[in-house]
Formats: C-alpha cells, structure tokens, sequence
C-alpha cells in the first residue's frame, strides 16, 4: 500500500494517499457503510473545483470521460469490500451548464454507474440550502432580487444537495437494530416537549413516541433543517491557491447516515476524507473509521480532528457517551 503518511489508531485509522491504491489494500466484505463526497464533474470537462496539483487528484482529470473512467474504479473497489446488503452514502449536486446556463445531472450519472457496478440503488435524500445564503456564498447573479425585477427568466434555483444511497447485492446478515429506538437527533428542529419522556423506551416501541418524531424526520426525502455550520474546522487546512468553496459535509448528515445504516463497532470508510468529517462522526459515534485523503494539509486537519473526537476535545464526543438507561413503561 503506497501511503506518504499514516496514522492508526484503536478505534480509526487515516492514510495520506491515493485512495485508488489503497483501497486495493483493504480485505473484501470488511466495510460495513461508506459515506463521502466525490469531486464533482464539470461540464465541459475537468472537475468543477481543484484541490490539489496532484496528478493523482481526481479532481484534476481532463475530461468527462476521464473523471468517471477513474471514479468508476472507486465505485468497483467500494462493491467489492462492502458487506452484502449494505450500503454506500454518496453527497453530490447537479452541476451548472457552461454557456446559456441550466444544469448538468451528475446525481443520475453517479446513479447511473453505481448500477452498473454492482449496487442498487436505495434511497435519495435532499438538503436544502437558504436561497440567499447560497448567493451571498457564490454571488450567482440568478439568484440575486435584481434579476427578478429585471428579466426572470433568467432566474436560477438555490439546487439542493443529494446524498445517494446505495445498497451492496445481497442479504445483510447483521441487522442494524435500535432496541430502544432513536436516542439523538440531528438538526436545527425542536423535538415538542411532551416527547422527551419517552427517550430510551423499554416497552413497545408503537408506543415511543420519541423514537418515533425523530423517524418521521429522518425517512423523509427532503432533510430541510440541516445545520449548515455544523462542520468539523477546515479553513486551517487551506493552502493559498485553495478553492475558497472548500466546505466540509455536515456532520448532521453524517451522523443521520451512520444512525440509520450501521451498528457501533462496525466499520465506516471515507476514501475522500477530506478533513475527516465522516471519520470523526462515525467513532464519536462508537464505529470504528477508516479515513483516505491525497491532500497532506487536509490529512493533517483529519488527524488533529479525530485526536478531539477520542480525546473529548469536543462537545460530540461527549454527546452518544449520553446513553440513557431503558424507560420502563407505566402503567
């Protein structure tokens, strides 16, 4: 396994390296959920944002072709060492058109090979994303109110996010159980009071109604509070000639996926980890992770980020530590 730098750990392990080669290294049917965020395609060729001068950074490819001729391996390799009947979490978007303007749908093309490969396709959720504070982020002059006034039909859309679920071929043979059902919820809307009783329910769970809230807000397709802010730190790990997009997956999505598709004590991959998001939820979350990064300034924010989640640094690692003993049911 070619790595520049590594880290290991009890409970994650982190890899400076070309994701490409070292997930050739990791054993078939060992990882029980992937989740991350591919480079994203551009229209016209080469990728929409550049990490790296790296030849080795997909992000880099020349073409179309050649981007997804190299993710496809990824996407192989993913199939290959994923347990049966589990799953891959992929975050992406639909990508602006170059010239009169529209979008590209890099969801369905990733959807597209996924199929091809081995994996069904399970699920779709969408993020929202305030329209304002998307133009005040990307200054998009379709969404700006002077637009309206002048000609809408040039008007743009704040796109939501995509998190594509994908589920390996064949039978799971672990359940991913909640005895107690839901314990913590992630995101900006407040549970109704009345509920919090009936956190931990021992009895029937028809009857925890706790549980059963955050369910309703977690299987719904359109996730429309998700804490956009909420993100590990990563402006430390930015070079000089850094995309200034560079943003972190929240760690409300995370921490949905890794709720809903794993148990604790089971194995979360990243193979572009970034700074560490996905790694850093899934152990606070009591998995084990597993982290690959090209990028030596971000590797390094990944391993400063996963030392807080097992040292208590932060207020998530403290957080499903809080597990409540069982609420008996009364009478």
């Amino acid at each position: 396994m070619a790595v520049d730098e590594q880290v290991i750990a009890d409970r994650y392990a982190l890899y400076n390296g070309d994701c490409c080669e070292v997930l050739q290294s990791i054993p078939d049917k060992s990882v029980d959920l992937s989740i991350y965020s591919p480079p994203f395609a551009a229209d016209g060729g080469g990728c929409l944002y550049h990490y790296s001068s790296s030849e080795r950074d997909i992000s880099n490819a020349r073409t179309r072709d050649e981007f997804f001729e190299h993710y496809a391996y990824v996407v192989e390799e993913l199939a290959r060492l994923t347990k049966p009947g589990r799953f891959s979490a992929v975050h992406c978007m639909d990508i602006p058109r170059k010239g009169e303007g529209g979008l590209l749908d890099f969801p369905g093309e990733i959807i597209r090979l996924h199929e091809e490969r081995g994996w069904y396709f399970w699920a779709r959720h969408f993020v929202w994303k305030e329209p304002l504070a998307v133009r005040n982020r990307t200054m998009a002059r379709g969404l700006a109110h002077r637009q309206i006034v002048e000609d809408s039909s040039l008007c743009d859309v704040a796109s939501a996010d995509c998190l594509l679920l994908f589920r390996r071929h064949g039978d799971n043979a672990v359940p991913i159980e909640h005895a107690t059902g839901l314990l913590h919820y992630a995101g900006e809307r407040l549970m109704p009071e009345e509920l919090l009783k009936y956190r931990g329910w021992a009895g029937s769970q028809i009857e925890n109604r706790f549980s059963h809230w955050i369910w309703r807000q977690y299987a719904s397709s359109f996730w429309d509070d998700i804490r956009i802010e909420r993100t590990l730190p990563y402006k430390v790990a930015k070079d000089e000639g850094d995309e200034r997009h560079m943003h972190p997956l929240q760690l409300d999505v995370i921490e949905r996926i890794v709720t809903l598709r794993s148990n604790p004590g089971e194995t979360v991959l990243s193979p572009f980890a970034g700074v560490g998001s996905e790694v850093y939820q899934a152990v606070v979350m009591g998995r084990r992770g597993v982290g690959i990064e090209l990028k030596p300034t971000y590797f390094r924010q990944a391993c400063r980020n996963l030392e807080n989640a097992t040292t208590g640094g932060t207020e998530e690692a403290t957080l499903f530590t809080d597990t409540p003993q069982a609420i008996e049911p009364t009478a």
